[in-house]
């Protein structure tokens, strides 16, 4: 049985891959079914909002945004930071790995991340794990639990809890992202230029 079509969105203005075009979107348990055109009519017991020139577009992901939320949350929390992601048009955050207490370099801190977000979320939240001193046999099963890649520093981040890597550490951890093809941010500031100015 198909799902019960909720609402058809109805602008002049949808944003599509091939450019700005009068639509219809069809809305079906929260997500797009369909993209029809300006003047479709509605499916059957489908609630229309007309937007007139008003812009459809995707929601957008911002892959950067420090959420410091356990342990820092006064800082910036998962509710916080996903209602302002909401109010700016963006669905999707993705939590860079420090700040928070713990930070996301084992399965067991992506796991109280998960939970400290999962009900003060209000948009989409993915996870950034982190490459620090000594966790490179943490990298496969955060890849495994569904990081999106790992962030690493090689000079001073800010917080002691999430240290950078010097050279010898870096080749281990690019290393071990190899063999599952993980992706590497790498904060690429060298600490002696850093130092000697």
């Amino acid at each position: 049985m198909p799902p019960t079509v909720e609402t058809l969105l109805r602008s002049t203005r949808v944003v599509l891959p091939e450019g700005t075009r009068p639509r219809s979107v069809v809305l079906s348990g929260g997500r797009v079914a369909a993209v029809l055109p300006h003047d479709a009519g509605p499916p059957p017991g489908a609630r229309i909002v007309e937007l007139g020139d008003t812009a459809l577009l995707p929601g957008l992901v911002d892959t950067h945004v420090h959420v410091n939320d356990p342990g820092r949350t006064p800082w910036e929390g998962f509710a916080t930071a996903t209602r302002a992601a909401a109010a700016g048009g963006v669905t999707t955050i993705v939590d860079m790995p420090l700040n928070s207490l713990p930070p996301t370099t084992t399965v067991e801190a992506l796991t109280v991340k998960r939970r400290v977000a999962g009900p003060r979320a209000a948009v989409d939240v993915a996870f950034w794990g982190g490459a620090v001193p000594d966790n490179a046999a943490d990298l496969r099963p955060l890849h495994e639990a569904g990081v999106m890649g790992f962030k690493c520093f090689l000079s001073p981040s800010g917080v002691e809890e999430f240290p950078p890597l010097d050279a010898a550490r870096l080749d281990t951890v690019m290393t071990a992202l190899a063999a599952f093809d993980g992706l590497l941010l790498v904060h690429a500031e060298d600490p002696a230029r850093l130092d000697a100015a």
